[in-house]
């Protein structure tokens, strides 16, 4: 079958074509036939080697942690699951493997995929949405009637946490640039500013918030400026570096580290087929160009979510 992969650590150049030998599926594990992974900025950083101490992976490595496919073997044990499924999942970070025709994905990582949108589209959902939601649910602990600033909303997470929060109750402010404006408006946000003056201060965007979501890079210093938009009471939340805490007045900070799970991509891929979630796509590429796609990645020429389509 056919792969891209990388044999060290590098550039873009780094990722080749390869001839690989076709995966047999170990006990609790499952084939799938791949329509299509996505490119997400954690792919990058894996190939450049900025994670090789906190996530050791095997060379070569098979990028794409997105998987949308369909079940084509069954290794022992599993259950659950049957040949020709159509399924989604989030891929181990340290063993990924979506950028071929072929990939093996623990049982447990699997969900059935959304009947609403094509196949290949909702590879754009795993790894996203599983942020989205571990962000909203499990590190915020996000609860009906809260108010919520999200830094950084129109990105690829920022506009799934949007929409997570506005059907879960809260009382979203949404903050990116303004050509933005519409499509978060469409979310539901309640309030729409951007892109965001730490100077001014949380008075200029309704804060302080019980909730804030930060998925901006930037520096140190200004991240410890947004502990001033947090309520007292309240917590931030960050995919971008940590957010200082602020003990005095009881604002905590949590940071993510994604995982892999199946039960809550099942939640998300209900949302979707429900209408209460819609991804934004920018751009449909071949996995040949998959290295042109990093490349464009890394020159910041990426203008939103790109799904990379299977040989």
């Amino acid at each position: 079958m056919k792969a891209i992969r990388f044999h060290e650590f590098g550039t873009s150049e780094v990722l080749r074509y390869d001839d690989v030998e076709r995966p047999v599926p170990a006990p609790g594990q499952v084939l799938v036939q791949v329509v299509a992974t996505s490119f997400n900025p954690v792919d990058d950083h894996i190939r450049a080697g900025h994670l090789a101490q906190m996530l050791p992976i095997v060379l070569p490595y098979v990028p794409g942690i997105d998987l949308a496919g369909t079940v084509v073997e069954l290794g022992a044990d599993v259950t659950g699951l049957a040949i020709g499924d159509r399924v989604v999942a989030m891929l181990p970070l340290d063993s990924a493997g979506g950028a071929a025709e072929f990939a093996l994905v623990p049982a447990e990582s699997l969900t059935a995929a959304p009947r609403t949108i094509e196949l290949a589209d909702a590879a754009a959902l795993p790894l996203t949405g599983l942020a989205a939601w571990q962000l909203a649910f499990e590190l915020a602990e996000l609860k009906p009637g809260q108010t919520v600033l999200v830094n950084g909303a129109a990105g690829a997470v920022g506009s799934l946490v949007v929409q997570l929060a506005v059907d879960a109750g809260a009382h979203v402010t949404a903050v990116d640039a303004p050509e933005h404006a519409d499509r978060l408006g469409g979310y539901g946000a309640v309030r729409v500013e951007g892109p965001l003056s730490l100077a001014d201060g949380p008075d200029a965007v309704g804060g302080p918030f019980q909730v804030v979501v930060n998925h901006v890079r930037v520096s140190p210093e200004e991240l410890a400026q947004l502990t001033n938009y947090v309520a007292d009471g309240g917590i931030a939340v960050s995919s971008a570096g940590p957010i200082p805490e602020d003990t005095a007045r009881g604002v905590r900070s949590e940071s993510l580290w994604v995982r892999s799970d199946g039960a809550q991509l099942g939640e998300l891929v209900a949302k979707v087929d429900a209408g209460k979630l819609h991804l934004h796509i920018a751009d449909r590429r071949p996995v040949a160009e998959l290295a042109e796609v990093h490349a464009d990645a890394g020159a910041g020429r990426l203008t939103g979510k790109t799904i990379v389509l299977a040989p």
